[in-house]
């Protein structure tokens, strides 16, 4: 029985500290009429909230208003008085695919 406890108690702890897959550093790129640019991103999750940032060319920018649904989250973004909705999957353990009203882009995993 003390066995089967701690077993139990071995799992949850794993399980409890286990890394979120969208977690970590990501990148692709978009298509503009000024040309391709590369964007990236870092993506922590913390139970249901999604904080992170991303960057391009131009600077860096925190995400805001994230949140988490199983392999599914939604964000914000802001810069020059704008804010962009953004929702995303996760695909595989190497590829998102975010969207937004200025289309869909892939992301892949930074090692």
């Amino acid at each position: 029985m003390k066995f089967c406890f701690a077993l139990l108690l071995m799992l949850v702890g794993f399980t409890a500290f286990s890394q979120n897959p969208i977690d970590g550093k990501w990148k692709g790129t978009r298509e503009t009429p000024n040309g391709t640019f590369e964007i990236n991103y870092t993506f922590k999750v913390d139970g249901t909230a999604l904080t992170g940032t991303w960057t391009t060319q131009f600077g860096e920018s925190k995400l805001e208003n994230g949140k988490v649904d199983g392999k599914k989250f939604s964000y914000s973004i802001s810069f020059n008085e704008m804010t962009i909705s953004n929702t995303g999957e996760l695909v595989s353990d190497n590829e998102i695919v975010v969207k937004n009203e200025r289309g869909e882009m892939k992301l892949t995993r930074v090692e």
